[in-house]
Parts: structure tokens; C-alpha cells; sequence
């Protein structure tokens, strides 16, 4: 035993034995830092996430709450009258519901504010309150009306997702400005290091300000990165209490095992959380399982999605798509009875392109551009603006005066909802190619195909036809490599909103 941890500590040793700016202290001491007041660490002017989290929190609680209270109290005195039994169920509701949200973390600070695991949360409370009201009932032996299990759960939880995105949108603003933000300190080799800091700086609205970087050694070269180098790897802990660091970024690899186990016993006591960033791209938490075994931490990367979520995928496509096909069937005839009178041909216009594992499918839409259009495609190939193999121009000549204002409301889509029913196409996936398209891919590109093509998806959410074809590429594998049920209705929510500003469609 005293020799394995000799070695453990000699290994500890050699991931810090570069050159440092401070005195080498043991990360497993009572004193891994030594405890100074800096510019950096006395009160900040801009607000930090550790500042506001708890109010922040409490916000959400309270609307949730708030939320509950009132739809309880809009359906119940329907229900049993209004009698003080009538108030202790509308308080015991909206407690109930609280209660739910918390057992599954809907109030977690780790999740608030980013990510989908707080809507998550509460789609989970929401089928937990239908089983405890069904469990009530049957235990009981009361009649529990149907309008508060088909109504009133389903409209608590749709406010509740409405209430926590507002919020979730005047914090996302407010960190885009630098406030509200967790300062961040990254560590590991420079090319890692520069690879991590780009992608959190592009993204501010998770909340990641970084304020340095530790290397190796502080002779170390860090190149292009655009953020100081503020201590080598064995003066993390001091950077954090001197800096007022939050959260401690580690690229994986850059540290040994021994060594980060006891970086988190430093950072314990210097207050800050210890991330580790996996060399993996465009993987996200639902994909990704930590399984304890034989006394490691094993990472489990799921390669293919459940077949619950498939099915599910499936039943909400078919089913949701119908209704939006039921709902949109008038104005479809408007807007093609406008198409046929304003220009000459059909009214919708039909188009071979490639479904799910590369089987070709039939795509319907209202015709937005002039019958010869195809044919036309050649000689306009060099005012080409699709930087990739797609082909856009934002002035096409090709597009009539009535399929400009369709493209721009998308309203020219609409008859792929015909395409979702029948299941050549899913309401969120990769947009369909042309098998042209197909033919020019990359290797990785071809991945787009694993998944049914979407009637919208998330590069039309993130930019639409603003977006670049690597950027477009790179949102479509995100998306195949890590859809969900949670990450579909929340792309269905924010296409509608992109629709009805019209934003990035031409």
C-alpha cells in the first residue's frame, strides 16, 4: 500500500514538474494556495453567475409555483366549488408540482439557464404528476376529474416552459454583454487549450468567461489565443483564489488520474468546480454515461439512438404532423390558388430527393419560382452564394413575386407535411438533398443521411440561409449524432419563431 502511493504521488509529481510562477504546494494539503487579496478577487463591478444564481433560482421556483397556483385555481373551484378544501388543493397542487420539479433537478444551478435538462425536468414532472394523481386516486378511492390530468397538468407545464425560456432569454442577453457570467480558467497544451477557448468564447450565452489559461510550463508558447497565460498547471489552485476563478476547464490527457483527484481535493477548498473536457466534438450529456467500474470512472458514448426514442420520434411526427397538416389546409389552398393565377404552371411542384440511408423520395412544395427554373440554374451557376454545394442567391431571378413571400414565411414547405405523414420525411431532421448534392459530399457529410430529413432542423433555427455550408454541415451531424425528443420540440418552437419574423429565409 505505501508503495502505490508513493507512485501515485511521484506520478502527481511529474504532471506539475514544469516550470511554475508560485512555490510548488501539495494539492492534497490543508493549504494548497496561499490566501491574498488581488485586483482580481475583491468585488467585481459586472456581476459574476455565483452572485445571482441563488436569486436566479428562486425566480424560477416562484413562477413555477405561481404558474401552478394559477391554473389550480382557475380549474378546481370549477371543479369542487370554492371552499377552503378547494384552496388546500390548489396550494397542495402547486407544491406538488414544485416538489416533482426538484426531484428531478429542475433546480439544479448546474443545469439553470443552459442547456435542455431544465425543460427536461419538467416534461419528467409532468408525467410524474399524472402517475401521482392516478396513484392518489386508486389509493384513495376519489374520482379525479379528467379536465386537471388532460388539461391542467399539460397547461402548467406549457407555461411553466414558457415562464423559464423568457427568463432564460434575459439571461442569455445578459451574458452575451459579459454579465452573469462563471470566470473560467482552462488548462492543458496550447493547441487544446485554443481549441476549447474557441468554442466557449463563440458561445457566451452558456456563461463561461474565460479569464486565462494555465500550460504546462509558463514557458510554454500559447500562440494565437487570445486570453492571458496566467500560471503553468501547478499554480491552478492559486490562480483560482488570486483570480476569483469559478470553474477549472481541464482538456482530458493533460492531466494523470492521481493528478486531477487531487486538483479537486485543491479546488474543494479554493471553491471552484472542476470540468474535464473530453477530446470528444459535438457529443452531448444524453449521449454520454459515466459507469463506475473496477474502480474507474468509465465514459460511455451511446453510438445509436434507443428504440423507445425512435418510436417515439415516430408516433410525434405522424401524429403532429396530421394536425398540422388538418390546421394548414386552407391557407395551402389560398397560397396555391395564388400561385396558379399569378404565374404560369402548377400550383405545387414536385422534386426527387434523398431520404433516410440514402433511399430517394418524392418532395412536394407550393412553387415559389418560375417553371423553367431548373433549366435556368446553369447559367446563373457563377452568382452562386452558397459557399458549398449548396446554391443560393439572395436576389434569385428565378423566384416569383408570390414565392419570395412564401419562401420568406415558409409557407412554400408546408406541403412536406404530406411527406411526414406518409414517413419519407421527420418534422426535425437535416434538410433533404438533391442527389447532385449527394454526389459531392465529404466523407463525413454523409452522416446527415443516417436520420429522415426534417421539414426544419437546427441550422434553420440557427440562421437559416444566413448560415454557411461548413456551418450548416457541422449543426446537421450535431444534430444527428444527439437528437432527442426534448431537442425536437424545442427546434419546433423556435422554428415558429423564425417563420413568423421571417428571419434568414430568401
Amino acid at each position: 500500500m505505501t508503495l502505490a502511493i508513493d507512485r501515485e504521488a511521484v506520478l502527481d509529481g511529474r504532471d506539475r514538474r514544469a516550470r511554475a510562477v508560485e512555490p510548488r504546494r501539495s494539492w492534497a494539503s490543508a493549504r494548497p494556495f496561499e490566501p491574498r487579496v488581488t485586483p482580481h478577487n475583491t468585488p467585481h463591478l459586472v456581476r459574476r453567475w455565483s452572485d445571482v444564481a441563488a436569486g436566479y433560482r428562486l425566480r424560477v421556483l416562484l413562477l413555477d409555483a405561481v404558474v401552478a397556483t394559477a391554473i389550480a385555481g382557475a380549474l378546481l373551484p370549477g371543479l369542487y366549488g370554492v371552499t377552503p378544501r378547494t384552496v388546500g388543493l390548489v396550494l397542495a397542487t402547486a407544491l406538488g408540482f414544485c416538489v416533482l420539479v426538484l426531484v428531478f433537478k429542475g433546480y439544479d444551478l448546474r443545469h439553470l439557464g443552459d442547456g435542455p435538462t431544465e425543460f427536461q425536468a419538467l416534461l419528467r414532472a409532468a408525467g410524474g404528476s399524472v402517475v401521482l394523481l392516478m396513484a392518489i386516486s386508486y389509493t384513495v378511492r376519489t374520482d379525479v376529474p379528467r379536465t386537471l390530468v388532460f388539461v391542467g397538468v399539460p397547461l402548467i407545464t406549457v407555461l411553466a416552459f414558457l415562464t423559464r425560456y423568457a427568463l432564460r432569454k434575459v439571461l442569455h442577453r445578459a451574458r452575451v454583454e459579459g454579465d452573469c457570467m462563471k470566470r473560467t480558467v482552462v488548462v492543458g497544451d496550447p493547441a487544446s487549450v485554443a481549441r476549447v477557448v474557441d468554442d466557449l468564447v463563440r458561445e457566451p450565452y452558456h456563461g463561461y468567461q474565460v479569464a486565462g489559461i494555465c500550460l504546462p510550463s509558463i514557458d510554454d508558447d500559447a500562440g494565437d489565443v487570445d486570453v492571458p497565460v496566467v500560471g503553468a498547471i501547478a499554480d491552478v489552485p492559486q490562480v483560482v483564489a488570486d483570480r476569483a476563478i469559478e470553474v477549472v476547464v481541464v482538456v482530458a490527457g493533460h492531466l494523470g488520474g492521481e493528478a486531477l483527484r487531487r486538483l479537486s481535493w485543491a479546488l474543494d477548498r479554493a471553491g471552484a468546480q472542476l470540468v474535464i473536457a473530453p477530446d470528444l466534438r459535438e457529443v452531448t450529456s444524453p449521449r454520454v454515461t459515466v459507469r463506475p467500474a473496477a474502480g474507474l470512472s468509465l465514459l460511455e458514448v451511446e453510438v445509436g439512438a434507443t428504440r423507445g426514442r425512435v418510436v417515439g420520434k415516430a408516433v410525434l411526427d405522424r401524429t403532429l404532423g396530421a394536425l398540422l397538416l388538418l390546421v394548414a389546409s386552407l391557407p395551402l389552398a389560398i397560397a396555391a390558388a395564388a400561385v396558379r393565377l399569378t404565374s404560369p404552371g402548377p400550383a405545387f411542384y414536385r422534386q426527387t430527393r434523398v431520404g433516410v440511408d440514402g433511399v430517394p423520395f418524392t418532395l412536394w412544395k407550393l412553387r415559389s419560382m418560375y417553371v423553367d427554373a431548373d433549366e435556368r440554374r446553369a447559367r446563373l451557376a457563377d452568382q452562386d452564394e452558397g459557399a458549398g454545394v449548396l446554391f443560393k442567391m439572395r436576389r434569385d431571378p428565378r423566384v416569383t413575386s408570390v414565392g419570395r413571400f412564401l419562401r420568406r414565411y415558409s409557407i412554400d414547405e408546408l406541403p412536406q407535411l404530406f411527406n411526414v405523414v406518409r414517413g419519407d420525411m421527420s418534422l426535425v431532421g437535416p434538410r433533404p438533398p438533391l442527389r447532385e448534392e449527394v454526389d459531392r459530399y465529404e466523407d463525413a457529410v454523409h452522416r446527415r443521411l443516417r436520420v429522415r430529413p426534417g421539414l426544419t432542423g437546427l441550422w434553420q433555427v440557427s440562421g437559416r440561409s444566413d448560415l454557411s455550408w461548413d456551418e450548416s454541415v457541422r449543426l446537421d451531424l450535431r444534430y444527428v449524432d444527439n437528437w432527442s425528443l426534448a431537442m425536437d420540440l424545442m427546434i419546433l418552437w423556435k422554428t415558429a419563431r423564425a417563420v413568423v419574423t421571417g428571419s434568414g429565409a430568401y
